[in-house]
């Protein structure tokens, strides 16, 4: 949009709109750069900075993101707008008026705004708080900084090279290692997380032959995991890769003759989207529930989901 395409008059002067754009005036746009880095020790966040001023008048910062750039504009959206205010505005009393547009890639390109104007209900000196997001056009930007804004990521945008993706493993653990856990969805039978220690004939005819309280207490959780840590031996002498262990164990319950829970419990120890996995300090990215079911069982052994990260 031209100079002479501006508006004459206020766009979106009438509704409901945010009170920054009561600030508008003309302005000159006096930083451009496509590769601002907010922070010295995270290089991997960043964005285009354009910031518009004018003696007498609130400095405007419109910046634009790709989705690979490290935290998102709406994320840290505090964060991000507090840095810039310290670092290229230090002299303000009041924080510059904040403008984003996240860029969101092809597929999404359906969904994607204009821009975002985000005003701040709580601002100390550097400190931001509560923001709020009022979508904004290409038009009432413009009419914000007295000229046309450049939506668009800038041709110095140097993309990150992709992040190397972690091989995913099953391992057999001993199910004391997994951590303490915190069941939330079975208050009855499992309460406040963890049970009672448990004599070792009640386990015995808990893990034979169930109970009815919950879908975790109702078949025998020792079975399954002996039969679980055996699959696993064998997947891995035949070479089958995580993405394909599910369906390889389900086929020898099935051969073994396992009954319809113990197919569901074995298969939700090698599902990729519902496996154990401990998240490496002590507690659970999934399964706190089975594993208090197993431990009321006084199962041993189990098998759990790690990644596995290449060496640099």
């Amino acid at each position: 949009m031209a100079d002479d395409d501006l508006p004459l008059t206020r766009p979106g002067a009438h509704g409901s709109e945010p009170a920054a754009l009561s600030f508008g005036g003309q302005r000159e746009r006096t930083v451009d750069e496509h590769m601002f880095r907010p922070f010295e020790d995270r290089p991997g966040w960043s964005f285009r900075l354009q910031l518009f001023t004018a003696a007498g008048q609130r400095p405007v910062v419109v910046v634009t993101q790709t989705l690979t750039e490290g935290m998102t504009l709406t994320t840290g959206a505090e964060q991000y707008a507090e840095a810039v205010w310290e670092q290229l505005c230090p002299g303000e009393v009041l924080p510059p008026l904040w403008v984003q547009r996240q860029l969101l890639g092809d597929e999404l390109d359906w969904v994607q705004s204009e821009f975002e104007l985000v005003e701040f209900a709580e601002a100390e000196q550097y400190r931001l708080r509560q923001p709020q997001w009022w979508p904004v056009t290409f038009e009432q930007v413009a009419w914000l900084v007295g000229g046309p804004v450049d939506g668009e990521r800038g041709e110095g945008y140097v993309p990150r090279e992709p992040e190397p993706e972690p091989e995913l493993r099953f391992e057999v653990l001993e199910v004391s290692r997994l951590g303490e856990p915190h069941p939330f969805r079975a208050p009855e039978c499992m309460p406040d997380g963890s049970s009672p220690p448990i004599p070792f004939w009640r386990r015995l005819a808990r893990s034979l032959g169930g109970r009815g309280c919950c879908w975790y207490h109702q078949g025998d959780w020792r079975k399954v995991n002996e039969f679980a840590v055996a699959v696993l031996a064998e997947g891995v002498m035949a070479g089958v890769e995580a993405r394909g262990m599910a369906g390889f164990a389900v086929r020898r319950a099935v051969d073994a003759g396992m009954d319809r829970w113990q197919r569901q419990a074995l298969g939700s120890l090698f599902g990729l989207d519902s496996a154990i996995t401990p998240d490496g300090v002590g507690g659970f990215v999934n399964g706190q529930h089975r594993a208090q079911a197993m431990l009321d069982a006084g199962v041993h052994r189990t098998v759990v989901l790690k990644s596995v990260w290449p060496e640099k």
